[in-house]
C-alpha cells in the first residue's frame, strides 16, 4: 500500500489559502494572497526540496495544477523542487478539465476517493499532495491520508479555506517529528495513530 501525504503551508488560525502570493487564489474575496513569503528562508526551501525528493508521485486538485504547471516548467535546469515536480507522476484531480499538458500528468476520471484509493494500492512511492484545498477536505472525508506534514506560520488571516475542515474524519495522531525555522515557522510531522480516543479530566479522576 502506497503512503498517501499531504502537506500544508498553514496559518496559526488553520488557514491553508493562498500563501504563495501573486493571484494564486482569491476564492470568496481572499485579500491575503502572499502571506506566508516573508517567512521562507534558504533552510526552509532545502527541506522543502527534501521533502519533494521522497516523492513517487503528485496528486493535485485543478487550482493547484493549473498553478503548478504554469509556473514549475519555467524553474531553471538543476532547480532541485522544479526538476522533482517537473518529473515526477502528477495525477490531477477534476471535474472541469478536459486534458492535462504538464509533463507525466494525467487525469483522474470517475470517483475521485475512488480512484485515489486504487492509487494507492498500486505500485510506486509515496503520493504527495501540496496545496489543493478543496481535494484535501475530500481524502479527508473518505480517510485515505496516511501523513500530514504541516509548516505553521506564525501569522493570523482570520478568513480563507482551512485545512482540517468540516467533514474530516475523527482521528488520532501521533507526533513523528518537528522543526523551528530562524523565523518562526514550526514545521509537524504527523502520522495515524489509530481512532480518536477520549476521557474525562478532572480532580476526581486519576487524570489530574
Amino acid at each position: 500500500m502506497r503512503k498517501l501525504m499531504v502537506t500544508a503551508f498553514m496559518s496559526l488560525d488553520g488557514v491553508v489559502q493562498a500563501p504563495g502570493g501573486g493571484e494564486e487564489e482569491d476564492d470568496g474575496g481572499f485579500q491575503h494572497s502572499g502571506w506566508g513569503v516573508r517567512y521562507f528562508d534558504e533552510p526552509l526551501i532545502a527541506a522543502m526540496a527534501e521533502l519533494t525528493g521522497r516523492a513517487g508521485a503528485l496528486l493535485l486538485g485543478r487550482r493547484t495544477y493549473d498553478i503548478f504547471a504554469a509556473t514549475w516548467p519555467l524553474a531553471k535546469a538543476g532547480d532541485p523542487i522544479g526538476d522533482r515536480m517537473n518529473g515526477l507522476p502528477k495525477y490531477v484531480a477534476s471535474r472541469t478539465l478536459d486534458s492535462v499538458a504538464w509533463q507525466n500528468a494525467s487525469l483522474l476520471t470517475g470517483d475521485v476517493a475512488a480512484a485515489v484509493g486504487e492509487l494507492k494500492r498500486g505500485e510506486g512511492g509515496e503520493i504527495q499532495v501540496h496545496g489543493s484545498a478543496r481535494l484535501v477536505q475530500t481524502l479527508l472525508a473518505h480517510d485515505l491520508v496516511d501523513e500530514f506534514h504541516v509548516l505553521v506560520f506564525p501569522v493570523l488571516i482570520g478568513s480563507g479555506k482551512r485545512l482540517f475542515a468540516d467533514g474530516t474524519m475523527p482521528a488520532g495522531l501521533k507526533l513523528t517529528g518537528t522543526t523551528t525555522s530562524a523565523r518562526g515557522v514550526i514545521t509537524c510531522t504527523y502520522v495515524r495513530d489509530g481512532a480518536l480516543e477520549y476521557g474525562v479530566m478532572g480532580p476526581e479522576t486519576d487524570n489530574w
